[in-house]
């Protein structure tokens, strides 16, 4: 069994109630597209290209640059803290997350990785993982390896700088996170995170009809990344629908107030760093 397996293994096996329930409906999974090879990193060009604009050339490259594809279960680990790794992982679909898992075998969810991730680049630099990266939905990844990453970074600075920004951008995420879990209340923290996916879903391509995204994440996963139990993460949703900021449908969660949820999570998007249009002259969703 996979550790990340074992892990929701012994969650299940210590509640009472059994598996939280999802932030909506688990049970439709979306079929997974596998795509061709060369639209592939697709999101990710999009992704840079709200950092720095792109030439036809340096977008061949990225479309290049993935060798080859793997698809993942749930609760499956990508790699594993210690490891150290000679790819780089971007996630053409599904939903993964960074964690560190605790001695008592307690894990702490430290961020949510989506579709145009680069969600090990780290690896690159560092040579070694101080965590793990594991899918809470079936996903689809595609590979990248370090000589390849290297040789673009070597040959291509704009994207070097790209790849640069990127980190740091998860380098700011990750205080942002501190924040909110040291500072707010439960009812701001989901607030946060359900402005802070809504805005990057969107910056990769996947909201509709003004703030709709697909969501996959069940409760007990929404407790492990928010320092709350999964019965208090269920008290919070339903008060957030009760107030009318958000209604939950099959797999999906409609933001009907997007300037009131931003207002009660204390959310501004600066941190994540997007530009305003997500490059189609599509508007991003309103700051405050």
């Amino acid at each position: 069994m996979h550790r990340l397996s074992l892990i929701k293994s012994q969650a299940l096996h210590n509640s009472s109630a059994g598996r939280a329930p999802s932030f909506v409906d688990q049970s439709k999974h979306p079929a997974h597209r596998a795509g061709k090879r060369g639209a592939m990193p697709q999101t990710l060009i999009r992704k840079l290209e709200q950092i720095a604009p792109l030439s036809d050339e340096e977008k061949q490259v990225l479309r290049e640059a993935v060798v080859r594809t793997k698809d993942l279960r749930p609760d499956e680990d990508l790699i594993r803290e210690g490891e150290q790794p000679t790819d780089c992982h971007l996630i053409l679909d599904g939903v993964l997350c960074r964690y560190k898992l605790l001695p008592e075998g307690k894990r702490q969810i430290t961020g949510f990785q989506i579709t145009g991730d680069l969600c090990d680049l780290c690896g690159l630099v560092m040579g070694r993982m101080d965590h793990s990266v594991g899918t809470l939905t079936p996903a689809k990844v595609g590979i990248i390896p370090h000589q390849t990453l290297r040789r673009i970074i070597e040959r291509h600075p704009r994207l070097a700088q790209a790849l640069w920004q990127e980190t740091l951008i998860d380098a700011s995420i990750a205080r942002e996170w501190i924040a909110n879990l040291g500072r707010r209340s439960a009812y701001q923290r989901l607030a946060h995170l359900l402005c802070e996916m809504g805005v990057r879903l969107n910056a990769v391509g996947r909201v509709a009809d003004g703030m709709s995204f697909e969501w996959l994440v069940t409760q007990a996963e929404i407790a492990d990344a928010m320092g709350l139990s999964s019965v208090h993460v269920n008290r919070v949703l339903m008060q957030l629908r009760s107030d009318g900021l958000i209604v939950t449908n099959d797999n999906t969660i409609n933001v009907l107030d997007w300037q009131r949820l931003q207002k009660v999570g204390e959310f501004t998007p600066d941190y994540l760093f997007v530009s305003s249009s997500d490059g189609n002259g599509r508007e991003q969703p309103p700051a405050a």
